[in-house]
């Protein structure tokens, strides 16, 4: 155990700073296409490699981690993340070199969320567990929010080049603070075989539920932070006068911003009242969600705004909850591998989801395309839903 107070103040704020490079593509889109003459297939390409690499990167981190251990992992892949963004800020020129560097900046990146997750697991005391997973996922979306507010400060003010030079040089302070929140704590690999915990058929029941409940999770959460913004783009052009870069900015707040929240307060939640409630609890208002939001285009923009806060809120907070269940349920020595798995199968999902969206958006009548293409998504969380309800308390 960590005695170090400091330790997940500085773990989160690493995270804060290594992910602030996570959403700078995104968040500069629609200057790139025209700068780089790319089509929107091929700028989605280049957002589909990131993706490909990241969950490739979550096996071979969590693996590495049973071998090599979880600090040790964080560590190399926080200078990682740091080398790939810099070299993504002064070499990312054309679509081939930013898909090329981009996917570099996703392989870092899987090494610095799963290692994150195992150690605030193994260093606070066990009742803190699912809140400091809460925390460290929250840096991550506070991340996500400084991405996409540098960016669009920069490409106000000077040109994406800037755009990627301000959020390559956020993320080489996540080096540092790593370093400094690990500075303290032990970093243990693969316990010998006398030390190891049977993997009884329940306790591989209940992570086999769980990893289901992760995918459908991935599916409703990725599909959404995907599509989300484009809904409330077309919707507020039609209400409002609002210019692109005011509604990427609200949109950003509204999904990544109360993120930031919902897993701190669902980690908190599920200290107290148990894994199980908290994970059905955020998944059934997130399929009410799912299957409302399509129906409200043309509502105003400040209850749209509104309703999007809540949808953000509410898919992502059951992710810190998801994952503090599973190292409560996989015995230490498999922990690396069932997390890997399981982030290899939830992110594909995620990824293919966005897909899934747009063919509904292409053959849906009008009146039905944006309530059938979120419908889909609902999907995802209803099955998130069935797996919470089946666990086996307490989880």
């Amino acid at each position: 155990m960590n005695p170090n107070n400091t330790f997940l103040p500085l773990l989160v704020t690493s995270r804060v700073c290594t992910t602030a490079v996570f959403m700078t593509y995104a968040a500069c889109l629609v200057t790139l296409m025209e700068a780089w003459d790319m089509t929107a297939a091929q700028a989605g390409t280049v957002q589909a490699g990131f993706t490909a690499a990241f969950a490739l990167s979550l096996l071979i981190a969590s693996l590495a981690c049973d071998r090599l251990g979880a600090k040790f992992v964080y560590r190399i892949s926080t200078l990682l993340v740091a080398v790939t963004s810099l070299a993504f800020a002064f070499y990312a020129q054309s679509l081939l070199s930013a898909l090329f560097l981009v996917s570099l900046i996703g392989l870092a990146q899987g090494g610095t969320y799963t290692p994150a997750l195992m150690l605030a697991s193994s260093n606070v005391p066990l009742a803190r567990k699912a809140s400091a997973m809460g925390w460290v996922l929250s840096g991550m979306s506070a991340g996500y929010v400084v991405s996409i507010l540098g960016a669009s400060a920069m490409l106000e003010w000077f040109d994406y080049k800037a755009a990627f030079l301000l959020t390559a040089l956020i993320s080489v302070l996540g080096v540092p603070f790593g370093f400094l929140a690990t500075r303290e704590i032990e970093n243990p690999t693969k316990p010998i075989l006398s030390e190891t915990v049977p993997f009884s058929a329940p306790a591989k029941r209940q992570a086999v539920l769980l990893t289901v409940g992760y995918v459908g999770h991935c599916w409703e959460l990725f599909g959404a932070w995907a599509w989300v913004p484009a809904f409330v783009a077309s919707s507020l052009i039609l209400t409002s006068e609002a210019s692109f870069t005011v509604i990427g900015l609200w949109t950003a707040c509204a999904l990544h911003l109360t993120g930031f929240f919902s897993t701190i307060l669902s980690g908190y939640a599920s200290d107290r009242y148990g894994a199980q409630t908290v994970l059905a609890s955020f998944a059934l208002l997130g399929v009410i969600c799912s299957f409302a939001i399509g129906w409200l285009p043309t509502i105003s923009p400040v209850v749209l705004l509104a309703v999007v806060a809540l949808y953000g809120f509410v898919i992502i907070g059951d992710s810190a909850v998801l994952s503090a269940a599973m190292t409560d349920t996989v015995p230490t020595h498999r922990l690396g591998a069932a997390l890997g798995i399981r982030s290899v199968l939830g992110i594909g999902s995620g990824a293919l989801a966005p897909i899934g969206f747009g063919i509904i958006l292409d053959v849906s009548p009008d009146a039905l395309q944006w309530p059938g293409a979120f419908s889909l998504l609902g999907i995802g969380g209803i099955v998130a839903l069935i797996c919470a309800l089946q666990l086996k308390r307490p989880v």
